[in-house]
């Protein structure tokens, strides 16, 4: 079984390139409707994050409580994501240090999903 987040966003055709910034990885369009992007996947490191534009999705509200977990291979990783989501949105739980031997933040980015964010010590 594979998991994988796929998460609803205003103006996907902007926000798929946003996340795409604190990420980096290579966008695939799925669906277009004229120039608006309906369906997207942001592929990072073997993993694919989906994306609809809220036209497709319909969600019942912003971020729809969506909350999505990272583990980040390094710390200088970890810390650049979680300062750009940090940057524009609201962060729940400081960085912190984690009874796993690593650190753990809990940030809501802009659209209201809400990150996970760890890092573990080898």
């Amino acid at each position: 079984m594979i998991a994988q987040p796929f998460i609803a966003v205003e103006n996907c055709k902007d926000e798929i390139q946003y996340y795409q910034s604190v990420f980096g990885g290579e966008i695939s369009i799925l669906r277009k409707q004229g120039e608006e992007v309906l369906n997207a996947d942001l592929l990072v490191d073997g993993a694919s994050l989906k994306f609809a534009d809220t036209k497709a999705a319909k969600p019942v509200q912003k971020g729809d409580y969506v909350r999505v977990f990272l583990k980040i291979d390094t710390e200088e990783a970890f810390r650049r994501i979680y300062d750009e989501f940090a940057a524009s949105g609201t962060v729940q739980t400081e960085v912190y240090e984690a009874p796993f031997n690593g650190l753990l933040g809990i940030v809501t980015d802009r659209n209201g999903v809400c990150w996970v964010l760890s890092f573990y010590r080898d």
